[in-house]
């Protein structure tokens, strides 16, 4: 980060772009990682369940919680950066370019599409269908694997700890997608 109290206006807004210009190139990077993710939950769902088929172990549904998991956990911490990198922009990027090349006019507004975006009366709606649709990808099919198992599967030890224990990281993981969906429109957001 740059103090932009020590050096000229101009180098300091080109300081500040360029900052802004390598967190957009990161946002965009984790975006399409994001959309990967989803990608690949659904080929681990699909390659567990005829692996398991296959073979005829109901045992091997133990896997799609652990695969479910760690894509999930990976969408979760990459969604949460891009929120954090918008809100940066927004709060802190913006007002300090906007200090540095207002003319007290109060006509500039950097970055305007960071706030304009997000207050779109649809926005809420939207959000709540991408956390079920988050919800469904990287929960329900873990959860159906369990319920699955408990029905037909071996009732061994290892499989009701194992069984267990996914349970227990699928519920933090939903816990943590339900957590980060910032699913508030403009008027309830703080």
């Amino acid at each position: 980060m740059t103090d932009t109290t020590t050096v000229s206006p101009e180098h300091a807004v080109k300081a500040l772009l360029s900052e802004y210009e390598a967190l957009k190139a990161e946002e965009r990077q984790r975006i399409g990682v994001r959309g990967q993710l989803l990608y690949a939950v659904l080929t681990a769902v699909a390659g567990i369940s005829t692996a398991t088929t296959t073979v005829g172990r109901l045992e091997l549904l133990l896997l799609l919680p652990l695969a479910t998991t760690v894509l999930g956990w990976a969408y979760v911490a990459n969604d949460h950066k891009i929120t954090v990198i918008a809100r940066y922009v927004r709060g802190q990027l913006g007002p300090r370019l906007v200090g540095l090349v207002d003319d007290g006019s109060g006509d500039i507004d950097v970055f305007k599409w960071e706030s304009y975006h997000r207050e779109d009366p649809h926005r809420p709606s939207r959000k709540r269908l991408q956390l079920a649709v988050d919800l469904v990808a990287f929960c329900a099919p873990s959860l159906t694997a369990l319920a699955l198992l408990w029905l037909l599967g071996p009732h061994t030890p290892l499989v009701q700890i194992g069984s267990a224990a996914a349970l227990a990281a699928v519920t933090i993981l939903a816990t943590q997608i339900i957590r980060y969906a910032d699913v508030a429109g403009p008027a309830q957001r703080a």
